[in-house]
């Protein structure tokens, strides 16, 4: 392993190397910044295809963020920072979205919290975990309906289906990339 690759191990929190990382303060300090590296990696994710996140029919990529929520719960808080600057730097309705972008995410995520006590299979959970973020779409549409007056069942449908599609292909992606990473022992 090179310099590079055990320094992102040792921040990451891999024992690997034989050095242990102990302690509350580390583990502490180690959750912030993985928290703040998945808030930047939203916002980086959602500013690449910013059109196509706040429109009627939302096609929000960064949301397959969602997942890492079923592999530790703790990621809740790097989500909803990443969905509350995105909506706040990116979105053209900041504080429809402020309240009702972040509300769903927040909703979303602890309904997930919750499901994923009873639920042990990683897939089980990340299927609940997209339907419970398909389904309270209807936050979403009730603030387009405020804001610009679109239909709210039509809207529904068609935010529901962009996060749909997002949340499903997510599922194989991250539990891939959890197969490397481990995101359920990084904070």
């Amino acid at each position: 392993m090179n310099l590079k690759n055990n320094t992102l191990s040792q921040a990451l929190g891999d024992t690997s190397n034989g050095t242990p990382t102990t302690g509350k303060a580390h583990n502490n300090v180690q959750a912030i910044v993985i928290n703040g590296i998945i808030a930047a990696l939203y916002i980086a994710v959602s500013a690449l295809i910013q059109p196509f996140g706040f429109t009627q029919v939302q096609f929000r990529v960064s949301e397959m963020f969602n997942h890492l929520i079923v592999f530790n719960k703790k990621y809740i808080y790097g989500i909803i920072l990443g969905v509350f600057l995105t909506n706040l730097f990116f979105s053209p309705m900041k504080a429809y979205d402020l309240i009702f972008g972040v509300g769903q995410s927040v909703l979303a995520l602890l309904i997930t919290i919750a499901c994923a006590r009873l639920i042990k299979n990683i897939w089980t959970r990340m299927i609940v975990n997209t339907l419970v973020f398909t389904f309270t779409m209807f936050l979403i549409a009730l603030e387009l309906h405020l804001a610009f007056d679109l239909p709210f069942l039509f809207t529904w449908l068609t935010t529901a289906v962009g996060e749909f599609v997002v949340m499903a292909v997510g599922m194989p992606v991250m539990y891939a990339i959890n197969k490397r990473v481990h995101f359920e022992k990084m904070v």
